[in-house]
């Protein structure tokens, strides 16, 4: 019993260094988790919600085998771990469970702590919505005070229909969480999130870097609104036309790689 708790103590002991010292002073050198995938007992999908991974989400089908196996645990997970609530009529089905959830999945995959604490539900209108934070009607929105994330599913699968027109409405909503949680956790991912987030901010609002974007029409003028929808708008162009992001503001794209540990050997990333 005693060289049980001993060894217990040890391991406790290790994984304190190891989190209070070791990956921070990695992080700070690096910017990047000392690991990222590491999962003893991997979750499964359904066969139904693999056809539909499979034949509906081009980011999964670009993944390697490897990357794929990692994907779909966490898709899982994901599923498993949030309440969706059907609202006027609309029944919640694998197809809206696995393609919002591959949707948070594809924005924090390069991320160890891939979940989102800052919600914990979802809620699927069939169409645009009455929203009482401004009384006016949404497509989709983030609500902190109520931990929720709500969509309209047409509107969200509309952000799928045309991949190259940097609207995605899943995308920008998923963005706007990852934003909140990564300025209000002190994990390595929300760390590193954090840290380059305020690099982009400084160098946004450096006014001759400011005047070139504003004048290069890449970015919809909505981007500007605010800092939370300049970031959301962001992560909405560098997965749908990440070779003229990189082309056009090369600097800014490789800030965002970093944000977000968009380092992985992802088949996508050099497709596109």
């Amino acid at each position: 019993m005693q060289y049980v708790l001993l060894f217990i103590g040890v391991i406790f002991f290790l994984v304190v260094i190891f989190n209070v010292m070791i990956e921070p002073m990695f992080a700070f050198f690096f910017r990047k988790p000392i690991y990222v995938h590491f999962y003893p007992f991997p979750k499964k999908l359904s066969l139904n919600q693999l056809q539909i991974l499979s034949s509906e989400f081009e980011f999964y089908r670009k993944l390697s085998p490897k990357h794929k196996k990692y994907f779909e645990h966490r898709v899982a997970t994901f599923i498993e771990k949030y309440d969706y609530y059907g609202k006027d009529g609309l029944v919640i089905d694998d197809r809206i469970r696995v393609l919002i959830a591959a949707t948070a999945i594809m924005l924090t995959f390069g991320m160890r702590k891939y979940l989102f604490s800052v919600i914990d539900k979802i809620i699927v209108y069939p169409d645009v919505y009455y929203s009482r934070i401004n009384d006016d009607y949404h497509k989709g929105e983030f609500n902190p005070r109520m931990k929720a994330i709500v969509f309209s599913w047409k509107h969200f699968l509309e952000g799928y229909e045309t991949t190259s027109d940097n609207l995605n409405l899943g995308l920008h909503e998923f963005g706007h969480v990852l934003h909140f949680q990564g300025l209000n956790r002190n994990d390595t991912s929300a760390t590193i999130f954090a840290v380059t987030y305020d690099e982009i901010m400084q160098q946004v609002k450096h006014p001759p870097n400011l005047k070139r974007l504003t004048s290069s029409d890449y970015f919809r003028i909505y981007a500007y609104t605010n800092e939370f929808e300049f970031i959301a708008v962001l992560l909405e162009h560098f997965f749908e036309t990440p070779k003229q992001f990189q082309s056009e503001f090369p600097e800014l794209f490789e800030k965002v790689k970093v944000m977000i540990n968009y380092s992985t050997p992802i088949k996508y990333e050099k497709n596109n």
